[in-house]
C-alpha cells in the first residue's frame, strides 16, 4: 500500500510540475493563476482569474494589433458562445475601469457572443511593460502582420529606449529580424496597408523598399500576382525604365547557391526570426538548419514547432 501511495505522489508531482525553460514567455511574466472570482468593480491585482464585466473593459490605444479579420473573429465568437472564454485576458486597472494588456481579440469576440462578463487577470503594469507583453503575446500566437510587428518595435524603441538587440531578446527573435521588419515602415502607407491586408507578402514588401514609383509597382505586383523573385526583377527593371515583368528563372547567387534557394532561406528567416540554411542536392533531398543564439530563441522555436500556446 505504501508503494501505491508513493506512486500516486510521484504521479501528482509530475502532473503539477511545469516544463523547465521551454514555454516561459507570458507565464514567466504573469505567474500561475488560481480559480476565477467575480468582479464588477476595480479589483485588487494578483494572480487569480477574475470575472469582470465587459462594459468596464476598454482596449489599449497603442495595442500592436490593429487589423482583425472579421470572419476569424466571428468564428471565435461562435466558439465562445458554445464553450465560453477558455483563456483569460490580461488587464490593468485604470480609474474605475480596466485597460486590455493582452487578449483584445477574445474581448471583441466575447462582445459578439453577447457575453456580459469575461475572465481576466488584473495586474499593475506600467506602459512599457504593457506594450512588451502585448507584443510578446501577439508574436507567440503569430497574430501580428509584419507592419503591426514593426510598428510595435518602433514604439518600444522611440518611447522607451529599447535597442533592436534588446527587443530581439524580449520576443525571441534575432536583431536582424527586428531591423528588417522596421525597414518596412519606410514604405508608403498604401503599400503598408496592402501588407496588413495580406494582399502583399513581407517578401514583396522588402523588394519594394526604396523603389521609385513604389506604389505603382506594388499595384502591378498585386494585379499580376507576381512572385517575390518577379517583384525583385520588376524593381530592377523599373530603375532602367523597363517595368515589364518576366517570370523568374533559376540561377546561381553570388555565393554559388541557387538564387531560389537563397530566397527561400531569406523568406523562412523572416518567418521564424532565425538564421536559416538550406543544403539542397540534385537528388531532391537536403538539410534544413536553424541557428539560434539564445535560449529564448530556442524556447520560441520549440513553442511554434510544437503548436504550444502561452
Amino acid at each position: 500500500m505504501s508503494s501505491d501511495r508513493s506512486d500516486k505522489n510521484m504521479t501528482t508531482t509530475k502532473a503539477n510540475k511545469r516544463p523547465h525553460g521551454l514555454g516561459r514567455g507570458l507565464s514567466a511574466l504573469l505567474g500561475e493563476t488560481s480559480q476565477e472570482e467575480s468582479v464588477s468593480a476595480p479589483a485588487r491585482t494578483g494572480s487569480s482569474v477574475q470575472s469582470i464585466e465587459i462594459a468596464l473593459i476598454h482596449p489599449h490605444p497603442e495595442q500592436p494589433r490593429r487589423y482583425f479579420d472579421d470572419a476569424a473573429l466571428q468564428e471565435l465568437a461562435d466558439s465562445i458562445s458554445k464553450r465560453g472564454v477558455v483563456q483569460p485576458i490580461i488587464v490593468r486597472p485604470q480609474g474605475s475601469t480596466y485597460q486590455i494588456v493582452a487578449g483584445e481579440r477574445r474581448w471583441r469576440a466575447a462582445q459578439r457572443a453577447q457575453l456580459h462578463r469575461i475572465p481576466a487577470i488584473v495586474r499593475d503594469f506600467d506602459e512599457a511593460e504593457t506594450l512588451e507583453i502585448a507584443l510578446v503575446e501577439n508574436i507567440q500566437r503569430e497574430d501580428l502582420n509584419p507592419i503591426e510587428e514593426a510598428d510595435a518595435y518602433r514604439k518600444l524603441i522611440n518611447q522607451f529606449g529599447h535597442s533592436q538587440d534588446a527587443l530581439g531578446k524580449i520576443v525571441g527573435k534575432s536583431r536582424s529580424h527586428v531591423a528588417n521588419l522596421m525597414r518596412l515602415l519606410e514604405l508608403p502607407s498604401t503599400v503598408q496597408k496592402a501588407v496588413m491586408e495580406q494582399r502583399l507578402s513581407m517578401g514583396h514588401a522588402r523588394a519594394l523598399i526604396g523603389a521609385d514609383n513604389c506604389e505603382a509597382l506594388a499595384l502591378t505586383v498585386e494585379q499580376k500576382g507576381l512572385s517575390v523573385r518577379d517583384t525583385e526583377a520588376l524593381v530592377r527593371k523599373a530603375k532602367t525604365g523597363n517595368v515589364e515583368a518576366r517570370p523568374s528563372t533559376r540561377r546561381q547567387s553570388g555565393l554559388g547557391k541557387d538564387a531560389d534557394i537563397a530566397a527561400l532561406e531569406e523568406h523562412l528567416a523572416d518567418i521564424v526570426g532565425l538564421k536559416v540554411d538550406i543544403a539542397h542536392n540534385e537528388q531532391g533531398s537536403g538539410l534544413l538548419s536553424l541557428k539560434y543564439s539564445t535560449l529564448d530563441q530556442l524556447d520560441m522555436l520549440c513553442q511554434r514547432l510544437s503548436g504550444e500556446r502561452i
